[in-house]
């Protein structure tokens, strides 16, 4: 058997990233891009805006269900790294030996687990503040004074965390494709990543998704109730 026979016997294409997880990973990148050219209040695109803030608010609250009930790789059991686990791999990347991870690093997985932190914090505070000129949010007036200013500072300074994270995700996605020769990029389109023989973890077998459209259906049906139902309509008296 010639060393490319045994190479491909060893490396194979197999199914870690699901259909749903890929879905969302897109969709996200393209609000989080939307949501920042909309921001600026002078483009008069600020209802699109709050909109796609209500996008990005359904995508994060599915993403966190999918986070219990979805496939094995995109669970948060299976992927939120402990501090012994950041600590070895830290010490691994100081003296070049990085172990292989079929599904996220545990730096990266502390990396999604911010990213989702911090945007779930933007479009939740969004939802309780006022430009003051232009549009309010649902929620707007529900709370203090006081509070409303919190969150609008929050709202206001939020993106350019996010920001930082994204740059940060970006910047370790093109360190692994141009240093450690890994391509982070085409499994999330495929969701195949190659895995070797010896490796313990196992691929999933499929993407789960009757399961995924329920929870999408829910969350769609949970939006809309939070957003335009259910919420309040505060009286405003003039004299």
């Amino acid at each position: 058997m010639t060393a490319v026979m045994v190479k491909r016997h060893m490396a194979k294409q197999q199914l870690v990233w699901d259909l749903p997880v890929r879905i969302f990973h897109w969709c996200f990148v393209g609000v989080l891009v939307a949501l920042w050219y909309t921001s600026d209040q002078e483009n008069g695109l600020i209802e699109i805006h709050m909109k796609l803030g209500y996008t990005a608010l359904g995508l994060i609250i599915f993403r966190l269900i999918w986070g219990v009930v979805g496939t094995k790789h995109a669970k948060f059991t299976n992927f939120a790294p402990s501090f012994s686990q950041l600590i070895t791999y830290i010490q691994g990347i100081r003296v070049g030996k990085i172990k292989s991870y079929i599904g996220h690093n545990p730096l990266g997985s502390l990396m999604v687990i911010f990213i989702l932190f911090a945007v779930l914090l933007q479009a939740t505070s969004g939802l309780f503040i006022s430009d003051d000129i232009f549009s309010a949010g649902p929620y707007n007036g529900v709370l203090s004074i006081e509070l409303e200013k919190i969150l609008k500072t929050i709202h206001s300074n939020g993106f350019n965390v996010i920001a930082t994270l994204s740059a940060l995700h970006i910047i370790a996605v093109l360190y692994y494709l141009i240093i450690k020769k890994q391509n982070l990029i085409k499994p999330m389109f495929t969701g195949k990543k190659s895995i070797d023989d010896a490796n313990t973890e196992d691929p999933i077998k499929h993407s789960k998704l009757v399961i995924a459209f329920i929870v999408a259906a829910l969350v769609v049906i949970f939006v809309y109730w939070l957003v335009v139902i259910n919420a309040p309509v505060i009286e405003e008296y003039y004299y």
